[in-house]
């Protein structure tokens, strides 16, 4: 699912005032996180994960990784959290047209 920009922009005033659902440890992205997060996004839609790392290269391909596992959409990074989003079949989240 493509979201528009103003999809987007809905969902991460959705956003804003939610805590990281899930954070990565020190074993860094590991099938539990990823089902964790899987379940987050089944349950929520909406969520944020963090992933604390300095080094960006680093974070940049975790983050990725997470939304290829996951099938999600990347709606925004700021820091060390990303906010994503994936519709589940009981589309709990109303979505503006277009």
């Amino acid at each position: 699912m493509k979201l528009t920009n103003k999809q987007k922009q809905y969902l991460k005033g959705l956003a804003h005032s939610l805590k990281p659902v899930v954070q990565l440890g020190g074993n860094g992205l590991t099938e539990g996180v990823l089902a964790e997060i899987e379940n987050a996004l089944s349950h929520h839609e909406l969520i944020k994960v963090k992933v604390p790392t300095d080094d960006r290269d680093e974070k940049s391909l975790i983050m990725d990784a997470i939304v290829r596992e996951t099938h999600a959409e990347k709606l925004q990074v700021i820091g060390h959290v990303m906010i994503m989003f994936r519709q589940s079949d009981e589309k709990k989240i109303q979505i503006p047209k277009g």
